[in-house]
């Protein structure tokens, strides 16, 4: 079994292949960023080049980045929601665009991973027509295996309330019909849901000085597909970002003197699937630490809410080791209190497992 660490290295390897730089993983707190209070995607270290702020060291780079994200806490326990990552990537500082972007992936996946083309799905932002044929046309995917989406989805960015933003590309792994929810919506069927969800957003009306949304009903999401939440059928692999514009705290967006390209691919999803197993949480990046688990609290992972609880600990104790080797430290305010309050979670949960005492600091040395 090919482990997480050989996966990594392939990434890298792969990208320095292609005449990118190899950088290292930047620190979980963010330098000269006043914008995050911790670093939550791989291309933060890369900002100020995407900005024309600083020259970077090459053109085109890749990184093994460590990320902090807490937007998708709430889910941390399912098969594919971390708060904890590390993000694979490469980058392209107004070097080469979508182009490129989709033809290195697309190698990388199926010659380099050797994984199956029939099962990828792909999505597109609404009116990214050429995003839309590259993969067409360039690639030959299947146009009922095209999906567009809007913002929600398919836009990635800022990181912060501020910064390069831009369209983005997904490939989406398919797991097979049978860990499904409902039969396949079509791509039309599901753009159109997407605009009529787009029409409620944007229809608004005034009250007593009050801006207030329009209560419209979109209906139910007509059939499953790659961007689905109620099942595990399809999970995002791939995150290509199209760096076009810098976006300003009041909301505006404006173009970038270059274009650029980041992506991103989670680590622990890349390993579920090479490794052809359930969850994120059954790759070797987490069972040791839920073996360890077991051992200090005396339980077995029985399903239920004592897997979630197991799973939860397991994801908070590699943000907070991570995030306290990286300089920060629980407090009552700012990045502080992100790190309280996760180890509070954490503590909660362990209540779930019969733990009353302090017993997360024992879990450190596995990880």
């Amino acid at each position: 079994m090919v482990d997480g660490n050989e996966i990594r290295e392939q990434f890298l390897r792969f990208f320095e292949g292609k005449a990118h730089l190899r950088m290292p993983s930047a620190s979980l707190v963010p330098s000269g960023d006043p914008t995050l209070l911790l670093t939550s995607a791989g291309m933060v270290p890369f900002k100020p080049y995407f900005l024309g702020e600083v020259s970077p060291p090459a053109p085109r780079m890749a990184s093994s980045q460590k990320s902090f994200r807490t937007t998708d806490i709430e889910n941390v326990g399912d098969h594919k929601h971390l708060t904890f990552f590390e993000m694979l990537g490469n980058f392209s500082i107004g070097d080469y665009f979508k182009t490129e972007a989709i033809d290195f992936a697309w190698e990388f996946v199926t010659q380099w991973m050797k994984l199956d083309p029939e099962r990828f799905w792909v999505t597109v932002y609404l009116d990214d027509e050429e995003a839309y044929q590259m993969w067409k046309q360039r690639i030959g995917v299947p146009e009922d295996r095209i999906y567009r989406y809007g913002k929600s989805d398919n836009w990635w960015g800022p990181a912060g309330i501020e910064g390069p933003c831009g369209p983005c590309s997904e490939l989406h792994y398919d797991f097979g019909e049978s860990r499904g929810c409902s039969p396949t919506a079509s791509p039309s069927a599901i753009m159109e849901w997407e605009l009529l969800k787009l029409d409620e957003d944007n229809q608004k009306v005034t009250t007593e000085g009050t801006e207030n949304r329009n209560n419209g009903d979109t209906g139910e999401q007509p059939g499953c597909h790659p961007n689905c939440d109620h099942c595990e059928r399809f999970v995002e692999l791939w995150n290509l970002v199209f760096i076009q514009f810098q976006r300003f705290p009041d909301g505006h967006l404006e173009s970038l003197p270059a274009k650029h390209v980041d992506t991103g691919m989670g680590l622990e999803r890349v390993c579920r699937v090479l490794q052809d197993v359930d969850s994120n949480y059954s790759t070797d990046l987490f069972t040791p630490i839920l073996g360890r688990i077991s051992e200090v609290t005396g339980q077995e992972d029985s399903g239920d809410e004592v897997s979630v609880a197991f799973r939860v600990i397991a994801d908070h104790l590699r943000s907070l080791g991570f995030a306290i080797a990286d300089g920060a430290f629980p407090s009552n305010e700012g990045r502080g209190y992100v790190l309280r309050r996760m180890l509070r979670r954490a503590t909660r949960y362990g209540r779930i497992l019969n733990m009353h005492e302090p017993f997360i600091f024992k879990l450190v040395p596995v990880l």
